[in-house]
């Protein structure tokens, strides 16, 4: 709420800033995007100069629009500065998504295979949910300056803060952007956002990466049809100490880089290698000292336009001590394990991932269909997982979008979703799920 208020202060400073007034104007075409802006004039009817702002806030929103997984549409309503330099974008959406489990229930408001129940009871067969939470609100400024270039501030929210359905304020995104600079929280580096189609599921495919962490990143541009990537990221540890190790403050953050390559057709096509480095600390209670484990991880990701009207998504990843970069393992403590054998070291465990999907757009950008696979799984060294913990986990999707208008989205979508763990038990479960959106 707080936030709310502050932003609806920052609108109302820019257009009674200088006591100016803010005069709508009319739609103007960049390509196919025609938000509403609105100029901050004087009041005496410079046309021109009211004109030359819009056409440069449409192209700032253009240029700096990202595209892929979970992000948010172009901003509707801009509002700008009459000499061009600022420019402040109000959106967001209300999404409602009802689903229903059958054959087998997910313990989780998404559909997360580590999280179906091993035993099937009465409690775990069917289940019926109405969701809100993912609805969002942001704020895009756009600020020209002489001595960084073009500043992008980007921050929103969705209502995923607390428990299930208690519709708490979660900040998703608050970052700073220039001259390849990004400072403050997006999603992580390690995920490609343009290799995994939408889904009504909010996670997606749970050999997919999706997540959200603090970051200094740096990206170049300088090599045609190439970019290179590195990020220093906040790590997050979750493990297994046993008696004689304890868990510790880190004091290493992780080492993300990439390297893609874009082709295809308006370079909508691309193949992205990605590496992650980590230096996890704990304390050694028999030594007395703090030891570190390291885990690393590499992922091959991609998406490529086979034709307008067919795209191919795909992400494979395989290392050590990776579960905040591995979808369905996030969370898990499974980053290291002491030894079953020699319970005074530790270990990292081998993991693994990859999901391939293809979308077929019936009518580009108003009807598609959707489906894909995903499958992750984690491996045993010397014996240590137990037949009762996960090993394997399978994801399965087939879904069709319709935006009715160019703002309100209506979608339809089938999971099937499995859990095996070591001793081969396993266990599966299937959710239906239907959304309307509307962006605004």
């Amino acid at each position: 709420m707080k936030r709310l208020k502050l932003s609806i202060l920052v609108v109302a400073a820019v257009a009674l800033c200088g006591g100016q007034s803010w005069a709508q104007e009319r739609r103007h075409d960049e390509g196919d995007y025609k938000p509403s802006v609105y100029t901050s004039t004087s009041g005496d009817g410079h046309k021109h100069h009211e004109d030359k702002a819009h056409k440069h806030a449409v192209r700032d929103y253009a240029e700096t629009h990202r595209t892929g997984f979970q992000q948010s549409h172009i901003p509707q309503f801009i509002f700008t500065s009459a000499d061009s330099r600022f420019s402040l974008a109000v959106g967001g959406s209300v999404t409602l998504r009802t689903s229903y489990d059958f054959g087998g229930a997910v313990d989780n408001i998404d559909f997360v295979p580590y999280d179906i129940p091993m035993s099937n009871s009465y409690a775990s067969r069917q289940r019926v949910m109405m969701d809100a939470s993912t609805s969002r609100l942001y704020l895009k400024a756009v600020v020209h300056t002489e001595r960084l270039g073009r500043v992008v501030v980007y921050t929103d929210m969705d209502f995923r803060g607390g428990s299930e359905f208690s519709y708490i304020p979660r900040l998703r995104s608050a970052y700073m952007q220039f001259k390849g600079l990004t400072i403050g929280r997006d999603v992580t580096t390690f995920c490609d956002l343009d290799a995994a189609p939408t889904t009504i599921d909010f996670q997606g495919p749970n050999a997919y990466n999706f997540a959200f962490n603090e970051m200094i990143r740096y990206e170049c541009d300088a090599v045609k049809n190439w970019s290179f990537v590195l990020a220093a990221e906040r790590p997050s540890v979750n493990a297994t100490y046993g008696e004689n190790f304890s868990a510790v403050m880190q004091r290493v953050p992780d080492g993300i880089a990439y390297v893609q390559y874009k082709f295809g057709r308006e370079k909508s096509s691309h193949l992205r290698l990605s590496g992650v480095i980590r230096d996890m600390y704990l304390h050694d209670n028999l030594n007395g000292k703090n030891t570190t484990q390291v885990g690393w991880g590499v992922q091959l990701s991609g998406h490529i336009e086979i034709a307008r009207w067919v795209d191919l998504y795909m992400n494979g990843v395989y290392g050590k001590g990776i579960t905040p970069y591995i979808q369905d393992l996030s969370g898990s403590p499974y980053d290291f394990v002491y030894k079953p054998e020699d319970r005074a070291k530790m270990e990292t465990l081998p993991m693994w991932g990859w999901q391939a999907a293809a979308q077929v757009n019936i009518i580009p950008g108003t009807l598609w269909v959707a489906g894909g696979y995903s499958m992750v799984g984690l491996e045993s060294n010397d014996g240590y997982l137990s037949d009762s913990q996960y090993s394997r986990g399978q994801y399965v999707f087939a879904n069709a979008f319709y935006n009715l208008t160019p703002n309100l989205t209506l979608a339809v979508e089938y999971l099937y979703g499995s859990r095996k763990d070591m001793n081969d038990s396993h266990n599966s479960a299937n959710r239906l799920n239907i959304m309307a959106q509307y962006h605004f």
